[in-house]
């Protein structure tokens, strides 16, 4: 299937960087036009522009911290301001973890993960959701992890953030479904990304061994997913998750 998404805009967070950056540089190759926030990494970002020259003129870097209510607020301010049509396509990539076992978990990265993952999809869906409702159409997906589901030890507060994504994602679905919004998870298992690059060796060779397929994914594969809920084909598809495990 063949994605055309001219004349669209979409807003990817955390799009500079893994499969945040996969997933801008796939709606780039589709014709849509991009704004793509960072936090901190100017220099990623940059990076990122200029690797991507050749559709300059549809990209727009925004520096924004997802979990910040009022940061997200001036955002789509601004964006209300420039993008006279609005926003089409809403992704919530940005996400964390910091790992450790409950019982020795700093209190400050038990909230710092929540609120980028949790908080921070909710904080991107408040606001995108009230522009796309005025157009009466919107697609918004949610990066979440299997880890929400499975539970697996050491991360129980990227777990509970996933977990919650999800529940998040099927009540949104039904709160504006009658407005053409949709509202989809894809969940990515083991992607070949900075995210799991610190991963110990044993644990990564533990990891690879429950994966069927036997290989870890990478970001095109899940972005692929991602054109398909963000497109009009897909009309029919909302409060799902779409499972990209390798078979999980």
């Amino acid at each position: 299937m063949t994605h055309d998404f001219t004349n669209q805009t979409a807003l990817i967070t955390g799009g500079t960087r893994g499969i945040g950056r996969a997933i801008t540089e796939a709606f780039l190759a589709a014709g849509a036009r991009v704004i793509a926030t960072y936090v901190s990494n100017e220099e990623a970002a940059l990076e990122f522009r200029r690797v991507n020259g050749a559709h300059a003129d549809r990209i727009d870097l925004r520096k924004c911290d997802v979990a910040d209510y009022e940061q997200v607020e001036a955002l789509f301010r601004s964006l209300d301001g420039e993008y006279k049509d609005g926003i089409d396509i809403l992704v919530n990539n940005s996400g964390v973890r910091k790992d450790s076992v409950l019982a020795m978990m700093k209190v400050q990265d038990w909230h710092d993960v929540v609120n980028i993952n949790l908080s921070g999809t909710f904080n991107m869906c408040k606001f995108g959701v009230l522009t796309m409702m005025r157009k009466r159409y919107g697609r918004i997906i949610n990066i979440t992890s299997p880890c929400g589901d499975f539970g697996f030890a050491g991360q129980a507060n990227y777990a509970a953030s996933k977990a919650g994504q999800v529940g998040l994602t099927r009540s949104l679905s039904k709160e504006v479904a009658t407005r053409g919004i949709t509202v989809n998870c894809v969940s990515p298992g083991f992607i070949g990304t900075d995210l799991i690059k610190d991963l110990p060796d044993t644990l990564r060779k533990q990891y690879l061994d429950q994966v069927p397929l036997k290989r870890f994914g990478n970001p095109e594969e899940v972005a692929a997913c991602v054109l398909f809920l963000a497109s009009k084909e897909a009309a029919y598809v909302t409060g799902s998750v779409l499972e990209v495990t390798g078979g999980l």
